[in-house]
């Protein structure tokens, strides 16, 4: 495994995390700038299933996991369907077409 992210994957990784925390934000904590740092947690496992070509339903229902399992709440799943094609686009975009 590899240790250092090329400059395609660091801008990937940082537009995932604004992502998670102005998008997904199941919390709704995206106005709070004390709260910015609330979803880093989630961003390893969202990126590595990002570069490891994990389809929509595999980001989807570790984003559906992760309201449920950590965060006690309802998941709501069309949302993180929503979030995790938003995020396989960015993939697309950055990654695979190399901008």
């Amino acid at each position: 495994m590899k240790n250092k992210l090329t400059e395609q994957e660091k801008k990937l990784y940082r537009q995932v995390d604004e992502v998670l925390h102005y998008m997904w934000d199941p919390i709704g904590v995206r106005g709070i700038a004390q709260a910015r740092d609330e979803y880093y947690s989630y961003l390893p496992q969202v990126f590595s299933r990002l570069v490891n070509n994990g389809t929509t339903e595999d980001i989807a229902s570790y984003l559906v996991a992760a309201e449920r399992d950590s965060m006690g709440l309802t998941p709501d799943k069309g949302n993180a369907m929503n979030i995790a094609e938003t995020l396989l686009g960015l993939k697309e975009a950055i990654i695979d077409d190399g901008f």
